[in-house]
């Protein structure tokens, strides 16, 4: 049992600090994810989804809980007017940050060395794509017609989370990693984002709910903080199992042709 697959993926997390780095992840979403929403649904107003409503189609919460989320953000036009060119410049920082810390993350999980500075023009890049994936995930969540469409955009916002996190590790780590190895990290990511989704539809919506009536809108932002933690635990911990799964992979493929 020490050496199967799951006992490995225990050992590596532990090694990685998996939950202290999700903690990190989730501290910089929040700084990052939630202005970036802002500032997207101010600059294309017909997307028809600010912050608030694009979360809560994220989370599956109920429409007793939506209320809650929707209250923490005001308007997106009215955050942008007042945000100053210092605002833009900590947003920026945080995003890079961001990138930043996601790449770490995948050192560690694939025990690379860590990258030279001169690779730092990488997190500029990260940044602009993943505000491109927030826009994409905005616009297949806008699409919610009816049932059979909204599980067609299911299928598509879980396809583009695929390719996204799949680019995200390449790209971060220098193209040291072939793609092909890390496909199924990326299909470990995605379907641990499918499971949150499901996860906070059952648990989060009533906490969302409860907690609101216990310590008002402070209750709801510690029920998406740890949302975030979910979130920056499956992140991190896809490409874990997707090591492994790839590592028992080239096991096998070795002890059959020897």
């Amino acid at each position: 049992m020490a050496d199967s697959p799951v006992a490995l993926v225990v050992q590596r997390g532990i090694e990685l600090e998996l939950m202290s780095r999700s903690l990190g992840f989730a501290a910089l979403a929040l700084l990052t994810l939630v202005p970036l929403l802002l500032l997207i649904a101010a600059l294309d107003p017909g997307s028809g989804l600010n912050a608030g409503q694009w979360l809560v189609r994220v989370l599956g919460v109920t429409s007793s809980s939506r209320r809650r989320i929707a209250e923490l953000f005001g308007s997106p036009a009215e955050a942008l007017r007042r945000t100053t060119v210092f605002g833009f410049v900590v947003l920026a920082v945080f995003g890079l940050s961001f990138g930043s810390g996601l790449q770490t993350g995948y050192e560690k999980a694939w025990n690379l060395p860590s990258a030279s500075l001169r690779s730092a023009w990488r997190h500029v890049l990260w940044l602009a794509m993943f505000i491109a994936f927030l826009i994409v995930s905005i616009k297949i969540n806008a699409q919610n017609e009816s049932d059979a469409v909204q599980v067609f955009a299911g299928a598509g916002e879980a396809v583009t989370a695929l390719l996204f996190f799949w680019w995200s590790q390449r790209f971060l780590l220098n193209g040291r990693v072939r793609w092909r190895a890390l496909l199924p990290s990326s299909v470990a990511t995605a379907a641990g984002l499918l499971g949150l989704h499901v996860f906070s539809s059952l648990v989060f919506s009533p906490l969302i709910a409860s907690n609101a009536v216990t310590y008002g809108p402070f209750g709801t932002v510690l029920v998406l903080q740890s949302w975030l933690v979910g979130v920056g635990f499956v992140v991190y911990g896809g490409p874990l199992v997707g090591r492994v799964f790839h590592e028992e992979l080239a096991r096998r493929r070795a002890t059959r042709s020897s």
